[in-house]
């Protein structure tokens, strides 16, 4: 859904400035509407799941552990980002490089579990580009050079991408600030319950994208704890986002403009938003050295913590509680791979009161 449509309806109350509600408020401005966007932090979105995240777009690789539907909603965003990219104020680190999948001769089973279930994902979602199997050192150094020496075995997923979040975050900001349709009002925590929508002086539409922040109207949703560090190591190169195969944390590291990385793979059941423990730091980073050995020398820009917004099934979903309201929310930990999606989405319930895309990401249920 690349093309803007007509809204018949010229304003909205946007709750949450985090990627959802960013990305809403843009899209909307740009179709002409006017945008009031409330969030109770401030600009930098440092209570968003979105600040934390790697960012990475990996549909057939995150199939390890998400549905088809999730999958589809990546494989739909891969083209739609660059399109939504292209207007904002500022450019953003993206690419589509590929994911390179590796593991340990230990963990030789576990990949080939992992094999097989990819594999059965791209039966089903076709229009995923294949894996292709690396079968000796000198396969893995044509993609990765720094890395043919330390793995035998591993596999590529071509066209997988990833972008900088904390940059699009930042870019998303910009544009909005330099729209005369659109006011930002920052430290100012709302509920749907605090508007009219449709009557008059209030806006034509409301709608919630406040992570936790909605859970007191939407009380299914839980929180699930994550972990990221984030190392500048000048002495790694990494072309692209490379996984660790390993039977209790599958590491990634994300590989992000001027040697900085992103390295994570910790999922917590819990709503705790204390610092991350010992043992995950130190599992997190000995991963990261087993990977590379020049990790030993990196230095330790941030270790963060989050909790992502989490419905029962672990899916997204939108819903319409009552005329002219709309919440989204449950992005867990796929938010920027199926944030256009539910972008798309949420905009064809806006134009036409339906969505076919819904649908067909099997959003088709009483939420959707």
């Amino acid at each position: 859904m690349s093309a803007l449509q007509p809204l018949p309806f010229g304003s909205a109350a946007i709750l949450g400035a985090g990627l959802m509600g960013r990305l809403l408020a843009v899209e909307l401005t740009r179709a002409g509407c006017r945008v009031d966007l409330y969030e109770a932090g401030s600009p930098e979105a440092e209570g968003a799941a979105a600040r934390v995240a790697a960012a990475m777009l990996a549909p057939l690789a995150e199939s390890a552990v998400a549905p088809v539907s999730v999958v589809r909603m990546g494989q739909h965003a891969l083209s739609r980002w660059p399109e939504l990219l292209a207007p904002l104020a500022q450019p953003v680190f993206f690419q589509r490089e590929g994911t390179l999948v590796l593991w340990h001769r230990q963990d030789a089973a576990e990949a080939t579990r992992l094999a097989g279930v990819l594999a059965r994902t791209g039966a089903q979602v076709p229009e995923l580009a294949p894996m292709q199997a690396l079968d000796t050192p000198a396969a893995i150094a044509t993609l990765e050079p720094s890395l043919g020496t330390r793995f035998a075995r591993g596999l590529y997923l071509p066209g997988e991408g990833q972008l900088d979040n904390r940059a699009l975050l930042a870019s998303l900001r910009t544009t909005l600030e330099a729209d005369a349709r659109v006011t930002l009002h920052w430290q100012s925590p709302r509920a749907p319950t605090d508007f009219s929508p449709g009557t008059a002086g209030q806006p034509d539409w409301v709608i919630d994208c406040r992570g936790l922040g909605a859970k007191p109207q939407w009380t299914t949703l839980r929180g699930v704890r994550g972990e990221v560090i984030r190392v500048h190591a000048p002495e790694v190169t990494l072309q692209r986002p490379t996984r660790l195969v390993h039977p209790r944390y599958p590491l990634y590291i994300a590989p992000k403009p001027d040697h900085l990385f992103v390295i994570g793979a910790t999922e917590i059941e819990s709503d705790d938003m204390s610092p991350a423990s010992v043992r995950s730091t130190l599992e997190l980073l000995s991963a990261a050295y087993a990977v590379h050995s020049g990790f030993a020398e990196a230095r330790i820009v941030e270790i963060a913590t989050q909790c992502r917004p989490t419905l029962p099934d672990n899916l997204p979903a939108i819903r319409q509680p009552q005329p002219r309201v709309l919440q989204i929310n449950g992005l867990y930990r796929h938010g920027f791979m199926i944030a256009p999606a539910l972008l798309d989405a949420a905009m064809e319930l806006l134009v036409h009161g339906r969505s076919t895309l819904a649908q067909g990401f099997g959003m088709d249920g009483p939420d959707a």
